[in-house]
């Protein structure tokens, strides 16, 4: 089982390093990240470099393709070779799959036109330009497409999929041995549930 993740500086770590650690653990699964060259690539946040071995135009298949989010999707969506790329990839997965504003990459890309998809929640609009269906659910599975909100619900999406490519018992190991029990001491992290003052907060991180 090939899974396949490219990465591009401003990548938000988290949309890619969650998904790794839990897919990493299904058995008979490479993960493996790829980017424009070969080299370092920079996450957003500025002090998580990783070093990527492999080029995207290297990989002609792979049984999943996974497109993580951040700034990095501005330079995705606006790269038309690496669009390219991403369509004829889909073609032959198993899964095509993305975390917060990667799903715009999909969109772009042509994969999302007339499907109920999700993105980050400040990406709701631009998600809907490329012809889809926005739906604040955490995580939507369309037959072989599968698009997961903001950052941190791409485990979710990963536990999901891992049950798909193995079974759920493995899936729920994954999840206990990464002692994933998420007790959040706020109730905000959704927009339904966050307070005015805390949304405006919240823009203002990345602004």
């Amino acid at each position: 089982m090939d899974i396949v993740i490219p990465l591009f500086d401003g990548f938000e770590p988290l949309d890619a390093v969650g998904p790794y650690e839990v897919l990493a653990y299904v058995p008979d699964t490479t993960v493996r990240f790829v980017a424009a060259e070969p080299g370092l690539v920079q996450d957003v946040l500025g002090s998580l470099p990783v070093h990527v071995g492999t080029g995207y135009a290297e990989v002609e298949r792979c049984d999943v393709l996974l497109v993580p989010g951040g700034g990095s999707f501005q330079t995705m969506v606006g790269d038309a070779a690496f669009l390219d790329w991403v369509r004829r990839i889909h073609a032959g997965t198993r899964f095509t799959t993305s975390v917060c504003t990667g799903s715009l990459v999909l969109g772009a890309a042509g994969l999302l036109n007339g499907l109920t998809a999700t993105t980050h929640w400040d990406a709701a609009a631009q998600l809907e330009s490329y012809g889809a269906r926005y739906t604040a659910e955490r995580v939507v599975r369309q037959d072989r497409v599968i698009t997961s909100a903001g950052v941190s619900s791409g485990i979710d999406m990963a536990l999901r999929l891992a049950a798909l490519l193995s079974d759920e018992t493995t899936a729920q190991a994954i999840q206990l041995y990464t002692e994933y029990d998420p007790q959040p001491p706020y109730r905000t992290g959704s927009v339904a549930k966050a307070p005015a003052e805390v949304l405006e907060r919240a823009k203002s991180l990345w602004g």
